[in-house]
């Protein structure tokens, strides 16, 4: 691989590396974070609200999804990179000198809204505008290869995020967390997003927009055609996305809550295990990226889905044994199938929608799934433990979406570029 290349690669997965950091940090400082918000004499409730503040950044990134596809697909896809990474960092670093309930009282948490709010706004064009890009810079034989390493930069901003949480646990003690120790984490977002945007200036426009440009081929409404000629195609995207945004937030970002919160006897070295596991899955993509591109990604995609639908089950049976070989071992297969979900994912949502519409379609669709069900699920899997009492009960809800979004990846047939090429 050129250094050209290796530079594109990086370029576009930086920005995922801030966006998912951030909202790793605040899943895994929740607990903590929830008192300063929303004191309560109710742990569980305070979580929930938190959990609740979690999932309000996800209720913005359909708008935001809708603004950066408007400016990829007719202004490009560069410029919307540029934006996005810019947006995203500044609210994340605000988090470090936002006042709590006790100083403030009820504005605490109105402006910590306000603060997810712009945060869904920005990364509702970053996930999809870096699809975008890696995908359509790619050989036609490394379109999956190059769009897993979106996948890569989220991944690696989770392990960034778990690594960083697990480092404030070593050096500092709870009293000092739930204090102040939780701003601590959140002042990498400046650094990443400072880096990001650098590395994003000297970005060449990707073949295929310039293509378009030049035949004249750019949508006025790129939004609204989406929607008018391809309604099926964004609710496919919607749908295979399920199993990832589910997935993703329930077994890494609120997992060692699980792990230390609802688990008896708590596992110990929850982060750690949950840092250790993420790095498998990090170093298992790029295979699962190469094995999509010889086998077709629709077989690994779907591999993912199905696997999540035999073993969430029994897997969280076996963690809630309470000992730490368990969790480790099941913490690993769950690695490996979202794995395989996150390496396939951006190939196989890119492949549904000509250029012309691609950004556009994609972030309407995946954006629309992260908002409802990827965001809220760990306010989901809280609440279900809190009103039913069993632990498992996390699992059923991964095993509906998983099936959902297995049957989804197996409606794909032609591509929708495919479509339109041979028109």
């Amino acid at each position: 691989m050129s250094n050209s290349r290796i530079k594109k690669m990086f370029a576009g997965a930086i920005g995922n590396v801030l966006e998912w950091y951030d909202f790793a940090v605040f899943g895994f400082l929740a607990p903590f974070m929830s008192s300063q918000f929303f004191p309560s004499s109710d742990a569980t409730s305070g979580l929930i609200k938190t959990f609740g503040v979690f999932a309000a950044g996800y209720l913005a990134r359909p708008i935001g999804g809708m603004f950066f596809g408007q400016m990829g697909d007719r202004l490009g896809r560069k410029r919307a990179l540029q934006l996005s990474v810019a947006a995203m960092a500044i609210p994340t670093s605000l988090m470090t000198i936002l006042p709590t309930h006790d100083q403030v009282g009820l504005l605490a948490p109105i402006l910590l809204v306000l603060l997810r709010l712009a945060q869904g706004l920005s990364v509702g064009g970053e996930f999809i505008g870096s699809c975008t890009y890696l995908v359509e810079v790619a050989e036609t034989d490394r379109r999956a290869s190059s769009g897993s390493w979106t996948m890569f930069g989220a991944v690696a901003g989770i392990l960034l995020g778990s690594a960083t949480a697990t480092l404030i646990h070593m050096l500092l003690t709870t009293e000092q967390i739930t204090d102040w120790g939780w701003r601590l984490p959140f002042l990498g977002g400046l650094l990443i997003g400072f880096v990001g945007w650098r590395m994003r200036r000297g970005l060449e426009e990707t073949s295929d927009f310039v293509a378009m440009q030049s035949s004249g081929k750019i949508e006025s409404r790129p939004v609204i055609q989406a929607v008018k000629e391809m309604p099926f195609r964004v609710l496919q995207v919607a749908g295979i996305s399920l199993s990832l945004g589910v997935g993703i937030y329930s077994l890494f970002v609120w997992m060692p809550t699980y792990l230390t919160h609802f688990v008896k006897p708590p596992i110990p070295h929850a982060l750690l295990i949950n840092s250790l596991t993420m790095l498998l899955m990090l170093i298992l993509m790029p295979f699962f990226g190469r094995l999509a591109d010889r086998i077709g990604y629709k077989s690994v995609l779907s591999f993912g889905s199905l696997a999540l639908v035999l073993s969430a089950y029994p897997l969280f049976r076996w963690i809630d044994g309470g000992t730490m070989m368990a969790t480790i071992v099941s913490m690993s297969a769950f690695a490996i199938f979202v794995g395989a979900l996150q390496a396939t994912l951006a190939v196989a949502m890119a492949e549904l929608f000509p250029p012309r519409l691609r950004f556009s379609g994609m972030a309407l669709g995946y954006n629309l799934t992260l908002a409802i069900f990827g965001g809220t699920a760990p306010l989901i899997n809280t609440w279900l433990i809190a009103q039913t009492g069993d632990l498992t009960s996390p699992a059923w809800y991964i095993i509906v979406i998983a099936g959902v979004s297995l049957l989804f990846t197996l409606g794909i047939r032609t591509s929708a570029a495919e479509i339109e090429t041979s028109t």
